[in-house]
């Protein structure tokens, strides 16, 4: 795989590019965004432009909404010298591999999958706070063989500015790829990212965050086949009660659900409850609790960020 560097050097500032070159800034500072004047459709045609300057590239994808931004956009750009990879494992939700597959077949972009195998990693499965990097670093070397097949310019990821500011520790493995994130770069907030969707008819532009089964699982407890699997068929549980938004925090026989504040009532209210709790055990968990903070997407992460 061979590498392209930003197309501008890394400390430019905004009116200081070429006419036509697009300003792609190093990551450094998260809380300082490049372009900070422009709006999401000034982001959008930057980033246009930065995946038509390429031959062929990577992307790396989820069925997330940033991931799906990208995708499409390259698609758009490139047309089949754009190819989505989705690393399937079992920390990936069965329901979110049959939602990305079907919003790549509408937007009508290239699709694969690459079985990532980071449980069989020690390390990983005993569930340390850098446990994001084994798992990106697993993801990442598959996808570096892609890239190398497919002959492409590089392998891009669906970060954003906004993740910058978060306990992010797989952007380390990104870096050690040297994939690049060019929604961060170009300073794409979430709500640039879902106005963008939105704009391009995708069906990820209201999805909620989904992040891997394993991030419900508090560091330090080892994750297994088993727990991912009581947190996956917990959380569809909750789905099919019409919960859209939830966590089901795996604390070894206790479950602990999250929702929106604004539907704790419901969520508690007779007759759900009895189908919640009974449903939980029938799964194997012996208490059934619920958050009073409710969802807070990232609360397991450490406190004491580095």
């Amino acid at each position: 795989m061979t590498t392209t560097p930003p197309s501008t050097p890394t400390d430019i500032r905004a009116g200081d590019q070429a006419p036509g070159e697009v300003a792609l800034l190093a990551i450094r500072d998260p809380l300082a965004r490049p372009h900070p004047a422009a709006d999401w459709r000034a982001r959008l045609e930057l980033l246009r432009r930065e995946l038509a300057s390429h031959a062929r590239v990577v992307v790396a994808y989820s069925g997330g909404v940033d991931s799906s931004v990208l995708l499409a956009v390259a698609h758009e750009q490139l047309g089949s010298r754009a190819l989505g990879v989705i690393g399937v494992s079992d920390s990936y939700a069965s329901r979110e591999l049959t939602l990305a597959l079907e919003q790549a077949a509408r937007i009508g972009a290239r699709v694969e999958t690459v079985t990532t195998g980071e449980l069989a990693d020690p390390v990983f499965a005993s569930n340390p706070a850098d446990r994001c990097y084994h798992c990106k670093r697993e993801l990442f070397a598959q996808l570096a063989r892609v890239a190398a097949r497919e002959r492409c310019d590089y392998v891009t990821d669906g970060t954003i500015a906004d993740d910058l500011a978060d306990y992010r520790p797989g952007r380390r493995a990104a870096a050690e790829r040297e994939v690049r994130s060019p929604l961060a770069e170009l300073g794409f907030s979430k709500a640039d990212v879902r106005a963008v969707a939105d704009a391009l008819g995708l069906a990820s532009a209201g999805k909620p965050a989904s992040p891997c089964l394993a991030s419900r699982i508090p560091y330090g407890t080892p994750i297994t086949r088993a727990n991912l699997s009581q947190v996956e068929r917990g959380e569809a549980l909750l789905r099919a009660l019409g919960f859209d938004e939830l966590r089901v925090r795996h604390h070894g026989d206790t479950a602990r659900i999250e929702v929106p504040l604004d539907q704790l009532v419901r969520l508690a209210a007779p007759g759900v409850r009895e189908q919640v709790v009974a449903g939980m055990k029938e799964l194997g968990f012996r208490r059934i609790t619920l958050d009073l903070e409710g969802l807070r997407s990232g609360n397991l992460n450490p406190v004491e960020r580095a």
